[in-house]
């Protein structure tokens, strides 16, 4: 299970992200703002949002309706020190599934992740993909054009998935590495324009190397 936790406080975020992931073998994923948040959800598939209520750069609640005006339909479990029924009530309102109160246990963490996933409310994801001329399955780790292969490594075919996930959306470089290398990979952010250099390359042969476009400063988008 793929989770986003949106946390501020560091001790509590990494004791958090740890415990899921030692104790219930979650992959978890841990960023420390609101708009980080928001970019992360809406970049790739999480099976549940865990979203602090207060964070510096305004609160879960903003960014939980900000998600769900979008369209976005992952489960969304709040995190608040609030407790009054006003406040749950505005969480609810603004589009969350589930609220916890901290302090809290792991045990009861755990168990409102396991009812939100009954729910089922993550949207599916699309196996095989469509880019332009070339088909991109997740099944198989392949990608091919008029049933011939283009030989991907897996970073590069995962550099290549989250583009076209978010065709026509630029994407930074941090995020671009916190999504395939993970937050805490001990690698710079260069390590993102040598594989896209390399999947260039690739790409090349079938006369597609200006699909993949930088932006100056920013990062990179894909185009068909």
């Amino acid at each position: 299970m793929n989770i986003l936790l949106a946390e501020d406080d560091e001790r509590l975020g990494e004791l958090v992200s740890h415990m899921l992931n030692r104790k219930a073998g979650y992959r978890v994923e841990w960023v420390m703002s609101g708009r980080d948040a928001y970019d992360y959800a809406t970049a790739s598939h999480y099976d549940i949002l865990l979203l602090d209520w207060m964070m510096p750069d305004g609160d879960g609640i903003h960014t939980c309706r900000k998600l769900r005006k979008t369209g976005y339909q992952g489960a969304i479990l709040m995190l608040t020190a609030k407790d009054s029924l006003k406040d749950r009530v505005d969480g609810l309102d603004a589009g969350a599934d589930d609220y916890l109160v901290k302090p809290f246990e792991l045990e009861e963490l755990l168990a409102r992740i396991r009812a939100l996933t009954r729910r089922n409310y993550a949207p599916l994801i699309q196996e095989v993909m469509p880019i332009g001329s070339l088909t991109l399955d997740r099944n198989s780790f392949t990608v091919q054009r008029e049933g011939e292969s283009i030989q991907l490594t897996p970073r590069e075919f995962q550099l290549l998935d989250l583009l076209a996930a978010n065709q026509g959306q630029v994407l930074t470089r941090e995020l671009m590495l916190d999504r395939i290398w993970g937050y805490d990979a001990d690698v710079s952010a260069k390590i993102v324009d040598a594989t896209v250099k390399l999947l260039r390359k690739k790409l090349e042969t079938f006369g597609l190397e200006e699909m993949i476009q930088s932006v100056r400063g920013v990062g990179y988008k894909l185009e068909n």
